[in-house]
């Protein structure tokens, strides 16, 4: 890759006028942006602190309480790095089409950023945390679920930093996706087993498909949808450079802000989860008892658990999951359904192991009538019960050869949605935490890959037409990506609807920037893999 610098622009002089990209935030937004920080953090330590007190716990050794406040420091130093380097996305296109002065489009995108986390549904999140080995999972407050978390964030945040100092839109997702491929493959190899052993290909390879697409779904719906404009809205003015200073008119302005303000939203509700599942992993394996099962689900929750739970049984039980001497003990039951989760292979013990893990939570449930009523001694036990048969029960459904009936289908699905409504919740504090470090990081920073993308893609300035179109397929393709829980990336939609605007303009395409841009694309996941892997290594032999 060539290094591209923040001041170097490829558009020659007499076709371009850069806009002012060096306000800042001034002194009053600069000492308001570190309070912000100080404050954020302050909040993340008392949250816990309260959390932990009200579940009992009291901090009896300093070390496991300051590698959790490190571990948090670096989760949100991911999401703070993630915002800074994904800005451009969503505010190339009104500072290069004269919409929005700079200082003023990345405040206004911060907000929107914030605000997408905070209304986030969590899908992807916990998307992201199945990719990772089920045996980490399971002990992620060990000495390797450390080195498991620390690795596959500093892996990423490295990648990411490296790629922003050399003005490169790469993927954060990607970055990350691949940093948890490489903690898993180092981890099988490290126990003896084959490196595809470590992650969950089928996640990854629906995971793959979203990050592969969405660019080419970008340069091609932008190209269409600009050229469609062009013959649908035929104003001159909205197909040629900015001249000097001047704003686009009005209803294009308003339709360029609305879309950096969509894109905004979508990579803080899409990206901001990322930091989210990681943060839940980081909490559950140093404070399970008041993170590991979800205290706050309504008096119903009970009774409804247990009906659910005997439809469950019941459907595994007409096909064999009925009681089963090999699987007796409730550690036979574990061993069983953990190692069906871990090598994808149906063995005639897993069904019968499932029922039994399905009636030894059901009973545990019942029993203390509350989860906020599960000691402390029980909890992590508890909530790893209930995670292996959620995935073993998403795992069960792509089976072939199974074939349950609708009814039994519905009852496993209800079943699994209650399981997950007791182990996958994200506090509100962890949320407004990630927002927090992903709209201060979408404030600073952001020069270097704004310049790549509003002046070294194509070979003209970016119009208004362009822009608009470009933003538009971005908001929409993230924003359904969202919906399904699916990770994308904002960046290479965005950059390659860009390049698909000036390819259907013939305006020409820079190709030193597209090919770094491809480069970046490839490279992403092998180097964040090896990357990840060789720290999870190295952490897990000082761990």
């Amino acid at each position: 890759m060539n290094a591209t610098t923040a001041d170097a622009a490829s558009i020659p002089d007499a076709e371009f006028e850069r806009p002012d990209l060096d306000k800042g935030l001034g002194a009053a937004g600069n000492m308001g942006f570190l309070a912000a920080i100080i404050a954020a953090l302050g909040y993340v330590a008392y949250s816990v602190y309260a959390d932990a007190a009200a579940a009992g716990v009291h901090a009896t050794a300093l070390l496991p309480f300051a590698l959790l406040f490190l571990a948090l420091v670096i989760a949100l130093g991911f999401e703070f790095v993630n915002g800074f380097h994904d800005t451009a996305n969503a505010v190339a296109t009104v500072i290069y089409t004269n919409s929005m002065p700079a200082n003023y489009a990345v405040v206004w995108s911060g907000f929107f950023n914030f605000l997408g986390v905070l209304l986030s549904t969590g899908a992807v999140a916990f998307g992201i945390v199945s990719l990772l080995p089920v045996e980490l999972i399971l002990q992620v407050g060990s000495n390797a679920g450390f080195a498991m978390v620390f690795a596959l964030l500093i892996a990423a945040i490295v990648w990411n930093l490296a790629t922003w100092y050399f003005g490169i839109p790469s993927s954060s997702s990607h970055t990350l996706i691949g940093s948890i491929i490489g903690v898993g493959v180092a981890n099988a190899m490290l126990h003896g087993k084959s490196g595809t052993a470590g992650v969950d290909w089928g996640k990854a390879t629906e995971i793959g498909y979203a990050l592969l697409l969405s660019p080419l779904l970008g340069f091609t719906v932008a190209a269409l949808l600009f050229l469609a404009m062009k013959v649908l809205v035929r104003n001159k003015t909205l197909y040629e450079a900015p001249k000097g200073d001047t704003p686009p008119p009005l209803w294009i302005r308003a339709l360029l802000i609305f879309t950096c303000t969509g894109v905004s939203f979508a990579h803080g509700s899409n990206d901001g989860q990322k930091g989210m599942g990681l943060i839940m992993l980081i909490l559950i394996g140093t404070v399970p008892t008041a993170y590991a099962l979800n205290r706050a689900v309504p008096e119903k929750y009970v009774q409804e658990f247990v009906v659910n739970s005997n439809a469950a049984e019941q459907a595994l039980a007409a096909h064999g999951g009925g009681p089963n001497p090999a699987v007796a003990s409730p550690q036979d039951a574990r061993r069983a359904v953990t190692a069906y989760i871990a090598d994808k292979k149906l063995s005639p013990t897993t069904l019968p192991a499932l029922g039994a893990l399905v009636d030894q939570v059901e009973t545990q449930v019942s029993g203390y009538g509350s989860l906020a009523k599960v000691p402390a001694a029980a909890t992590e036990n508890m909530r790893n019960d209930m995670y292996l048969a959620s995935e073993a029960i998403k795992r069960l459904g792509k089976e072939k050869t199974l074939t349950f009936t609708e009814s039994e289908t519905a009852a496993l699905t209800t079943y699994k949605a209650s399981l997950d409504s007791a182990t996958r919740f994200i506090p509100t504090w962890v949320k407004i935490a990630v927002a927090f470090a992903l709209g201060l990081g979408t404030m600073i920073g952001w020069k270097r890959i704004v310049v790549t993308v509003g002046e070294k893609i194509g070979k003209s300035h970016l119009t208004y037409a362009q822009g608009a179109s470009a933003e538009l397929v971005a908001m929409g393709t993230i924003g359904a990506a969202d919906m399904l829980g699916l990770p994308v990336s904002t960046t290479h939609v965005l950059s390659s609807g860009v390049a698909g605007t000036m390819a259907a303009n013939r305006s020409g395409l820079q190709m030193s920037t597209i090919r770094n841009l491809l480069m970046a694309w490839v490279l992403t996941l092998p180097v964040s893999i090896v990357l990840a892997g060789v720290l999870y290594a190295i952490l897990n032999a000082i761990f």
